[in-house]
């Protein structure tokens, strides 16, 4: 038989303190920009930049991607076409003079 911990208390307000110290201070909304297709959407973030873009007038802190949700294959559906003859070809005449 499982057994479980007692609750604490509601009026116990050391319970429900949050630790000071612990949060960090620089949260705030930047900007994130997919350079594969240059949609870009606002959300909260400590994320370190140098860079900024405006969107809508206001000046955000901008973190580029590389891949987000807007091009991803798994979310958008569609496969990017994939050289695979080439990389063959080339797997082949690589490994070739270890071929006996």
């Amino acid at each position: 038989m499982l057994k479980f911990a007692p609750r604490k208390k509601r009026n116990d307000n050391k319970a429900l303190e949050m630790k000071k110290g612990i949060h960090p201070e620089n949260y705030r909304l930047v900007a994130f920009k997919d350079m594969s297709n240059d949609d870009v959407f606002l959300t909260k973030s400590t994320a370190d930049t140098t860079e900024t873009l405006e969107v809508d007038g206001v000046e955000y802190p901008l973190v580029k991607l590389e891949i987000s949700r807007t091009s991803h294959p798994y979310y958008t559906g569609k496969s990017k076409l994939v050289d695979t003859a080439g990389r063959i070809d080339k797997f082949k005449n690589k490994y070739a003079k270890f071929k006996k």
